[in-house]
């Protein structure tokens, strides 16, 4: 029996389940996101430290059975604040990423379901945003507001819309003449209703899978700022934050335990979100058939 005929007659969304769950890397990556997530919300009860808890008698003690991850500059458990930080790292990644994504579905579904003046006004502002590299304006807003989480997350969402509106666009162009867009219209319903309840929900597949690989740029960009000192500020502890420990020769080079393990954090994190982009945009797409 063939993969069609034993699927057919199965929702879209079942079927894109079914192929998402045959993809080993995506399974993987959503494991490890779950275990990560667990790790960030149930950080007070796995760990038997404090936060923020200085012993100056430990400053850059290295692994023990006591202190797996050894203690750093200031003697406090490098274990303990690596899975407070995946709070406010995966927090930042998330809330980031829902700002950029209401911005870019409603813009991007205005400008597409409108076209003319409204359409050109709307992709005139996205060109705008695109013409100037992120990373220096991120550093300049920054630089501007100071250095905080609210600021961190405003900041990434506010600058990352831009290409989510061009798919969201296209998306709505291709739409907007179908039958049943037209069926509404005569039907009597209003664009707003028309955008939010018949040609929105259409789109969730490019829309799911930007928001995913979105969460992984928002953690990469509160790990770059704030290593320059310019996102999550001490002693409130970050990926990036704790990664600026590497700016020191010393510590690159000695104390190893200090920087490796947020650096590894990140690294495994957006690798296992992007394995699971990569999944989602496989499962959703009806042209591929795994």
């Amino acid at each position: 029996m063939s993969l069609m005929t034993v699927e057919s007659g199965l929702s879209p969304w079942k079927i894109a389940t079914a192929k998402l769950k045959r993809n080993k890397l995506a399974m993987f990556g959503l494991f490890v996101i779950s275990i990560l997530v667990a790790l960030a919300i149930l950080a007070p009860v796995i760990t038997p430290y404090e936060r923020d808890r200085i012993d100056m008698f430990k400053i850059y003690e290295s692994p023990t059975s006591e202190h797996k991850l050894g203690m750093d500059e200031m003697g406090r458990d490098v274990l303990t604040r690596l899975i407070y930080g995946a709070r406010i790292s995966i927090s930042v990644g998330i809330v980031s990423t829902i700002i950029a994504v209401v911005i870019g579905v409603i813009l991007g579904a205005v400008a597409g379901y409108s076209g003319s003046i409204v359409d050109s006004i709307i992709m005139r502002i996205v060109d705008v945003f695109m013409c100037f590299p992120f990373f220096l304006i991120a550093i300049v807003i920054a630089g501007i507001l100071g250095p905080s989480i609210i600021n961190l997350m405003l900041i990434s969402g506010l600058l990352n819309w831009p290409s989510l509106t061009r798919i969201v666009r296209a998306e709505v162009l291709s739409l907007k003449h179908c039958e049943y867009i037209e069926a509404a219209k005569a039907l009597g319903l209003n664009a707003r209703k028309i955008i939010f309840k018949h040609i929105i929900p259409n789109t969730l597949a490019p829309i799911i899978v930007y928001a995913t690989l979105g969460i992984a740029r928002g953690i990469l960009i509160e790990a770059g700022l704030s290593f320059l000192g310019l996102g999550v500020e001490q002693p409130v502890p970050s990926w990036g934050n704790m990664l600026s420990a590497a700016q020191n020769f010393t510590t690159l080079t000695t104390y190893w335990w200090v920087w490796i393990p947020p650096g590894f954090m990140v690294l495994v994190t957006v690798l296992s979100i992007n394995f699971l982009g990569d999944g989602l945009r496989d499962a959703l797409d009806p042209k591929i058939i795994q």
